[in-house]
């Protein structure tokens, strides 16, 4: 252990069954309340977006749900991933803490999201689906989604946030390599593209409204086109758990278990794919586990939102979710971390948050890039914006333990390489990214414009 750095599960010991949190809630989780009449809409009305194998898991009860064999094929592409000890961050940081962070970056298409892009693929496929649409916001979720349906045979169509698709223009290639569509929104393709272009403000789009783009295709397909959603939905945190699982056998090997466990925060799916594997043993008392979600402060749903009944999406077509919510009108600033423009906030993320079982931090802009650089210098890695709000979150921690002298075990969740990103480092370096703060008066727009449900 003192010598090692790189900790990696063979194969075959792939999780064979992905953790479902909902039977271990201190309470349920809010169900989904339909905006005309303030009533839980029945799972049959999702029918139109989502195939049925995928909405028994977003309500199921069941602890552990067996991962398919197909599924598990393609996750042999990448999975395991390797747990790696930060040895050289340790070092420069002069700190007694162990770091350890879970490399999602080793994935083909560079980030955690394949975990619940191959298996929404294969749910779909399985009941007859032959072509997807959805949003994407950095682009990682849109070339999960574009790899998984080139293994399934499915036709992808990826509405990609206008800021993002502008930023990053080699990810639109990357998911068209992978046989997607790709478009920028708001597009000029649908109704609530149309209209959100008619305000100058939208230009620039947000996950809300890419949301809505991508629900309207497929709601008005006649169901020849479902939606997949690469977060904040109960069954995308569950698959997204082979994270966190294959981290604890790894650290149960090694005798060592998680002071603090750390993840950027956007809609929910890398944090929860990370903590819920350990969250049961905060939930029961058995264990006290600091979990922290990172946050930009341009966009701090959980940190500075609403925890109420709000949209999904900002053209209003999705029922309401109870959530940490900075209003489903809300357009973020252009910051890099793309992934994690999004207003709201997991359900379940939310009632762990509510609860007190999480803390939020939101950092600057520029304090996540100061710990990109200083990671990718020592521990030899690029991150993406969104993994380096965990990686400066997990500075502050390591720097803390320097001054008491505790010996904590960090664990976070990388969640993605930044090789796409180049112009985010390159005005870094020139020092020109701007240190957006989200103005405390969208609050009272937020409040004014909430639903009003019951």
């Amino acid at each position: 252990m003192t010598d090692d750095r790189i900790f990696q599960l063979p194969t075959r010991e792939i999780p064979k069954k992905w953790l479902n949190i909902q039977p271990s809630l201190p309470e349920p989780v809010p169900p989904m309340l339909s905006p005309a009449d303030g009533k839980p809409v029945p799972l049959e009305a999702f029918l139109t977006l989502f195939p049925m194998g995928l909405l028994e898991q977003e309500v199921s009860q069941q602890r552990e749900i067996s991962i398919p064999d197909e599924v598990l094929k393609v996750y042999s592409l990448f999975r395991p991933t390797p747990l790696i000890r930060a040895k050289f961050l340790e070092e420069v940081l002069g700190t007694p803490a162990m770091i350890f962070f879970k490399n999602e970056s080793v994935a083909p298409t560079g980030s955690h999201k394949p975990n619940t892009a191959i298996a929404q693929a294969y749910y779909n496929k399985k009941e007859g689906v032959k072509k997807l649409v959805t949003e994407t916001g950095a682009g990682q979720w849109g070339s999960a989604l574009a790899l998984a349906g080139a293994h399934f045979d499915l036709d992808i169509n990826v509405f990609m946030v206008r800021a993002s698709y502008e930023q990053k223009p080699y990810r639109k290639i990357m998911m068209e390599t992978y046989g997607a569509k790709v478009q920028p929104s708001p597009s000029k393709d649908t109704q609530i593209g149309k209209k959100m272009l008619e305000d100058k403000r939208n230009y620039p789009g947000s996950l809300g409204i890419a949301i809505s783009e991508a629900v309207e295709v497929a709601a008005t397909s006649g169901g020849t086109v479902k939606y997949a959603l690469g977060s904040v939905l109960n069954h995308v945190l569950m698959h997204q758990t082979v994270i966190g699982l294959e981290a604890r056998a790894v650290l149960e090997d090694l005798g060592l278990y998680p002071d603090v466990v750390i993840a950027c925060h956007g809609g929910g799916s890398n944090f929860g794919g990370i903590a819920i594997p350990f969250m049961e043993d905060k939930i029961s008392g058995k264990r006290n586990t600091e979990f922290v979600a990172s946050e930009p402060l341009a966009c701090p749903s959980l940190s500075k939102g609403i925890y109420a009944y709000d949209f999904g999406d900002s053209g209003k077509l999705i029922p309401l979710a109870k959530m940490y919510t900075l209003g489903h009108g809300f357009i973020p600033p252009s910051v890099h971390a793309g992934g994690l423009r999004y207003h709201g906030a997991a359900p379940i993320v939310s009632l762990l948050n509510s609860k007190g079982l999480i803390r939020a931090e939101a950092l600057r802009q520029k304090e996540t890039f100061e710990a990109a650089v200083l990671f990718a210098r020592t521990e030899g890695i690029i991150p993406a914006p969104e993994s380096a709000h965990a990686i400066a979150s997990a500075i502050r921690v390591a720097k803390k333990c320097k001054e008491t002298g505790e010996k904590k075990v960090i664990l976070f969740n990388l969640s993605g390489h930044g090789h796409f990103d180049m112009q985010a480092y390159e005005q870094y370096f020139a020092g020109k990214l701007e240190d957006y703060e989200y103005p405390e008066k969208e609050i009272l727009k937020a409040e004014k414009d909430l639903p009003k449900v019951g």
